[in-house]
């Protein structure tokens, strides 16, 4: 049996109760993702909180709301977030985005989305969900993103590096321009999987960066461990 929960240096996020467990995913995204003067923030489908907590360490300012359609996932997040140092300024809220509609603007906008665009679905409803784009596409995360962020704001994803043309064409639909990316490669010689991208309202050109996560099997590349050795117990 895989262990419930994951211990990071300033918290704990357990995650038996959720389809999706922790992952590199995640913990790249809520590391790279630029928090800089970031007051207001929104993470779409957050699971089990995961991303919100690696934001509020990263930003002591910074007013979160984690949104989770699923219940079950909701009511797990809200426990990781009440035993974390900062459940003062994030707040879970389990609604479908598509019916989301705050009263103020956002800094930033963050989702790990899912990522199944065409794949069969899975018998496990709640997985099925959380990995699969029928509750949450590209198309409805930009499009609703565009209407709630503030002006020097920024949404960032991170996404398959076969669907990245797709994602900055639907992008460009709602006036969101890549504005930084990050194609991350497991090892030399290896191809890119995944691509980490923050969009703007603002057309800029866009900083692109590369990042290798290892040198050879768990030997850790010095900006994979910089990136994220104030969250993970072993950098």
């Amino acid at each position: 049996m895989s262990n419930p929960y994951f211990q990071f240096k300033q918290f704990t996020v357990w995650h038996d109760k959720c389809a999706m467990k922790v992952g590199t995913d995640g913990v790249l995204l809520g590391a790279w993702a630029s928090v800089d003067k970031v007051q207001q923030i929104l993470d779409v489908g957050t699971g089990t909180g995961l991303i919100a907590l690696l934001l509020a360490q990263r930003n002591m300012q910074a007013q979160i709301t984690a949104l989770e359609i699923d219940e079950v996932a909701a009511s797990q997040a809200e426990e990781n977030i009440a035993r974390s140092p900062w459940s003062d300024r994030v707040k879970v809220v389990c609604a479908d985005f598509r019916l989301f509609h705050p009263e103020s603007k956002y800094d930033l906008i963050i989702s790990n989305p899912p990522y199944f665009v065409d794949a069969l679905n899975c018998p496990d409803k709640q997985r099925n969900m959380a990995r699969h784009t029928c509750e949450l596409n590209y198309e409805l995360l930009f499009r609703h993103s565009a209407k709630m962020l503030q002006e020097q704001g920024s949404v960032c994803v991170i996404i398959p590096a076969e669907v990245e043309k797709l994602v900055i064409d639907t992008a460009w639909k709602y006036k969101l321009f890549p504005s930084r990316s990050l194609r991350v490669f497991t090892k030399p010689g290896k191809p890119c999987r995944r691509v980490l991208l923050s969009f703007s309202l603002q057309e800029n050109e866009c900083i692109n960066d590369i990042l290798c996560i290892e040198e050879t099997h768990h030997q850790y590349t010095p900006e994979y461990i910089a990136l994220t050795r104030e969250f993970y117990l072993n950098m």
